[in-house]
């Protein structure tokens, strides 16, 4: 069980790692643009998402719904 407990920490511990690296690349693409090398296409793949989940409506305001439960 210990194992286990130690495994999920390691996964939260990425997991926000993980999201520090987006909003990172985020205000990194905002600031500089596109062309920052590394973080340059966080952004423009975010508003893809955002944009394919709105188009999709009900089914994308699920899916939005299942992601957000997933990382809580």
């Amino acid at each position: 069980m210990n194992a286990l407990n130690n495994v999920r920490d390691l996964i939260g511990s990425l997991t926000g790692i993980i999201v520090s690296l987006i909003a990172l690349g985020v205000a990194a693409g905002v600031v500089f643009g596109s062309g920052v090398p590394f973080v340059g296409g966080v952004l423009d793949n975010l508003l893809d998402l955002v944009n394919t989940l709105g188009a999709n409506g009900l089914v994308g305001l699920i899916v939005l719904a299942v992601l957000l439960e997933m990382y809580r």
